[in-house]
This record gives C-alpha cells, sequence and structure tokens, in this order.
C-alpha cells in the first residue's frame, strides 16, 4: 500500500491546525456513520438475511454478524497501525476511507435470501470483515493525527473532537433512520429502504478521500519519519506491555458501555421497554446530541485537572450505577423517562469517551503510537465491546436479563483497579512537539 505524503510539517497556525485537527477527524465520522448504520437499521434488514424466527432471534443473528465485524478489528488496526507508524498518520487515514466506501457498497448491493439463499449472510458477513478491517485501521490513525496535531496546553478539547465526529456519525446514522422512518412505511422499509443509508455512506467516503488528501503530516511523525520507516514493531511492543494493557482493560469497560447505551438502546428500548421503533430511535437521537455537546466541556476539563481523575470518576460512576441505570431503563414507559435516565447514563460515561482517543496516544512513544492507541482498542472491541449486544440479547432469551447489567458493572469494576493504578497521561505525555 502506499500514498504519498504532503511535502513539509503541518503549520503551526491556530487556524491552520483547527483546519486539519477537523480534516483528520472527517474520515472518522464517515467511518462511524457507516458502522453504526449496520445496528441502525438492523430492525429492517434482518428478515431480509435471516427470514425463519421471532423478533428476537432476527435481531440475535443480525447481532452476531455486528460482532464479527469486530473481530477483524485487532487486524485492522494491525495492519494500519504499523503503516501510520511507518509511513505516516495521512497515509493510513486514506486507504483506510477507500476500504470503508467499498464495504459500505457492498452491503447496500447484496440480494436477499429468497433471492441467492444461504449466500446472502455470507456475503454480509464478508462485507462486515471489509468495514472491521477499515474501522480497526481508521481510529488507530485519526487518533494519533489528532492528538499529534494539537496543542499541548489545549490537547484535551481538541482532541475531544474526535469523539464528537465520532457521535456525529452515529448521530448522522440515525438521522436519516428518523427521515427514512417518516419518508417511507415500515413495509418499504423491510423491502428495500434498508439500502439507502448503505449507499449514502460510500459517497460520504468519496467526500471525506477527497477532503483527507489536502491534509499534511503532523511534525510528530515528520520528527522520526527516518527512523520509523526501519522500526521493529515487536521489541517496541514488549517495552510498552504495561501502556497497551492498561489502554485494553479500560477500553473494555468504557467500549463496552459506550455501545450498550448508544447502538443497542434503540434496540432495548423496543425490545425490553416496550417503546415503539419511532420513539427509540428519537430518544436514542436526542440523547446522542446531548452527549456529544458534553465532550468539548469535559476535553477542556481534561486540560485542567489532567486524564486520569476523569478516567475515575467513569469508572466510579459505573461500577455504582449500571444497575439502577439499566433497571430503569427496563422499566421506563415512556420516552420522556428514558430519555432522562439515558442522558443521565451518557454523562456518566463522557469521562472515558472525551479522553479515550489522547489518554492512549499520550501513553506511547511516536514510533508506536498508532499501533498502541489502535490494537489495544480493537482487541478490547472484538472480545466484549462488540459481543455487548450479543451478550444481551442471548441473557434476554435466556429470560436473566438483568445479568447483563451485572457484566457491565464488572467491565467497570476492573476498569477502576486500572485507572486508580496508571500514571496521568497529561502529566507524563509522550507527544513531544507542540
Amino acid at each position: 500500500m502506499t500514498a504519498s505524503v504532503a511535502a513539509g510539517p503541518a503549520p503551526a497556525g491556530i487556524a491552520a491546525r483547527i483546519r486539519f485537527i477537523v480534516g483528520g477527524s472527517i474520515g472518522n465520522l464517515v467511518e462511524w456513520y457507516d458502522w453504526y448504520t449496520y445496528p441502525a437499521f438492523a430492525l429492517y434488514f434482518s428478515k431480509s438475511f435471516f427470514p425463519q424466527g421471532d423478533q428476537t432471534a432476527q435481531l440475535l443473528n443480525a447481532a452476531a454478524i455486528y460482532a464479527i465485524g469486530f473481530l477483524i478489528r485487532p487486524l485492522g488496526s494491525w495492519l494500519m497501525g504499523v503503516y501510520a507508524d511507518r509511513k505516516g498518520r495521512r497515509p493510513a487515514l486514506i486507504v483506510s476511507m477507500l476500504i470503508m466506501g467499498f464495504g459500505s457498497l457492498g452491503v447496500a448491493l447484496i440480494p436477499s435470501y429468497e433471492t441467492i439463499g444461504f449466500m446472502a449472510p455470507v456475503l454480509l458477513v464478508a462485507c462486515r470483515l471489509v468495514q472491521g478491517l477499515s474501522l480497526g485501521g481508521q481510529y488507530a490513525a485519526s487518533a494519533t493525527y489528532v492528538s499529534e496535531m494539537s496543542l499541548r496546553a489545549h490537547r484535551g478539547f481538541w482532541s475531544s473532537i474526535l469523539f464528537v465526529t465520532l457521535l456525529m456519525g452515529l448521530l448522522l446514522s440515525m438521522l436519516v433512520l428518523l427521515v427514512l422512518q417518516a419518508t417511507l412505511s415500515a413495509a418499504e422499509l423491510t423491502a428495500w429502504g434498508w439500502r439507502i443509508p448503505f449507499v449514502i455512506g460510500a459517497a460520504l467516503a468519496v467526500v471525506a478521500l477527497v477532503i483527507i488528501l489536502k491534509l499534511s503530516e503532523t511534525r510528530s511523525f515528520e520528527a522520526v519519519k527516518t527512523t520509523a520507516a526501519t522500526a521493529r514493531t515487536w521489541p517496541l511492543m514488549r517495552a510498552h506491555w504495561r501502556e497497551l494493557w492498561i489502554v485494553f482493560i479500560i477500553t473494555a469497560a468504557g467500549t463496552t458501555a459506550y455501545q450498550n447505551y448508544t447502538t443497542y438502546m434503540p434496540k432495548f428500548l423496543v425490545n425490553t421497554s416496550g417503546l415503539t421503533p419511532e420513539a427509540a430511535a428519537r430518544v436514542s437521537a436526542l440523547s446522542i446530541i446531548i452527549f456529544m455537546c458534553m465532550h468539548p466541556v469535559m476535553g477542556w476539563l481534561s486540560d485542567k485537572v489532567g486524564r486520569k481523575p476523569l478516567l475515575i470518576a467513569f469508572s466510579v460512576l459505573g461500577t455504582l450505577f449500571t444497575v439502577p441505570l439499566m433497571s430503569g431503563l427496563a422499566h421506563a414507559g415512556d420516552p420522556i423517562t428514558a430519555l432522562a435516565i439515558l442522558v443521565t447514563a451518557l454523562a456518566f460515561l463522557c469521562p472515558y469517551t472525551a479522553t479515550s482517543p489522547l489518554f492512549k496516544a499520550e501513553l506511547f512513544p511516536t514510533e508506536i503510537r498508532a499501533l498502541g492507541v489502535g490494537l489495544p482498542f480493537a482487541l478490547a472491541n472484538a472480545v466484549f465491546a462488540g459481543a455487548a449486544e450479543f451478550t444481551a440479547l442471548s441473557f434476554k432469551r435466556a429470560g436473566h436479563e438483568n445479568y447483563y447489567f451485572w457484566y457491565l458493572t464488572a467491565l467497570m469494576a476492573i476498569g477502576l483497579v486500572t485507572a486508580v493504578r496508571m500514571r496521568d497521561p497529561a502529566r507524563t505525555s509522550r507527544i513531544e512537539e507542540d
């Protein structure tokens, strides 16, 4: 894989830095839009690929493929992480965007089970694997790029934008869902309407690619690119195994909670709380808008008090309140109550999500930063977060849905122990260039 790097280091001006930070985040928005479109429309397309069984069984099959997509993400993080650490952040952003665009278009074009039989779910798995490969690489490159482009004194604030764009991708998929629900009947959405958002995703990938091609490389990579090209990956990983474990454990807690309160929540509100699909989508979309607005404030706070106190706060709140919050959502009989509880849960989650890309990047030197950020993140998603929906539905089908609430709590408690024992990345940051 080859991609040219824009000549010269990134300009130091504030306006130029903001332009590059936004440009480095735009691919993140598109990648996550494509990724989240799958669970957002699972209620409608699951019948096209899994025609037999009740609604829970169909959602369970769709969730299994969603989890499979997470399993390939570590490979994408490995390949693109090493590529970003050897060839540059910008080339890795370009390649991952190309891959995601093809994967999204592929999902849109797959015939239904009635047309090609078992090959329909087989092709769906193949496209999700392509998207997982891309997303694993995109997160590593974009988190590293944005962290390195941000000024030291305001690094938390500007890096929080990366998760804002992630949420914008999720929100965009929900807004597309709401528009299609308002303009198409349920029968039309089930028959063919669910394909539209995947076509939109492929088109957005082209737009993002044009923007990424105009980016400059970061100064951090420019400073080491000569030695980085010949650096050996395994010795670097052995030298930083503690940091890799820290990222893995805290990510396991944070991203599983995130998957629970965002992508799984519309289905939970329908399948457990009893809300209509339209009401559940509106509640989830509004909660994401509020959640998104919290991030710059939380990022700014991390510049004042450090990353570690916020990670501890997230872990403590998650350990104490996950069961009460999920139990409350399960019995929320109206959208207003569900929204209030869900916003509270997301507020408890925000100290992690706002600092997530940056605290990981600050733990590693430039030569292994993209891989260090991306690989343990992808592994934690593959093992825990990607299976969150499948785990929840499995417990529900077995008649013990509350076990899932305690499972989330256990992850938070383990994350708390790790957060307490780690050093504060904001105080010992290994991002040296300003």
